[in-house]
């Protein structure tokens, strides 16, 4: 258990060690910058919010809680009718694909206009 216990130690030693020497630092004035969202940090507050960033924010939560929709799946196979189950799951993932390829088709998922 010991020699474990110092592989393990002596591994997370090493790799802290690497990751700390090996990147290179070279800030810039976009690295440097306190905002991430792409606004202007000095530009007015009261610009608008593009609605293409609200749609990508809300197709990240809906296939967020997809994997919460269907993670329980495999233990609801165990059920008496794991015919049920699974087709309850195919639903859910065809609606999420076909939604998704709508979205695709009518170019709501283009960042640039």
């Amino acid at each position: 258990m010991i020699l474990f216990s110092s592989t393990a130690l002596i591994i997370a030693i090493i790799l802290a060690l690497i990751s700390f020497w090996l990147p290179l630092i070279l800030p810039n004035s976009e690295k440097l910058s306190p905002y991430e969202c792409g606004f202007d940090p000095l530009g007015s507050a009261r610009l608008p919010y593009s609605m293409r960033f609200f749609l990508i924010a809300i197709l990240f939560l809906l296939f967020d809680l997809e994997i919460a929709l269907l993670l329980p799946t495999p233990w609801a196979v165990q059920f008496s009718s794991p015919l049920t189950t699974i087709s309850w799951s195919f639903i859910i993932l065809l609606l999420l694909t076909l939604g998704f390829i709508y979205e695709w088709s009518q170019g709501g998922l283009e960042w640039a206009e």
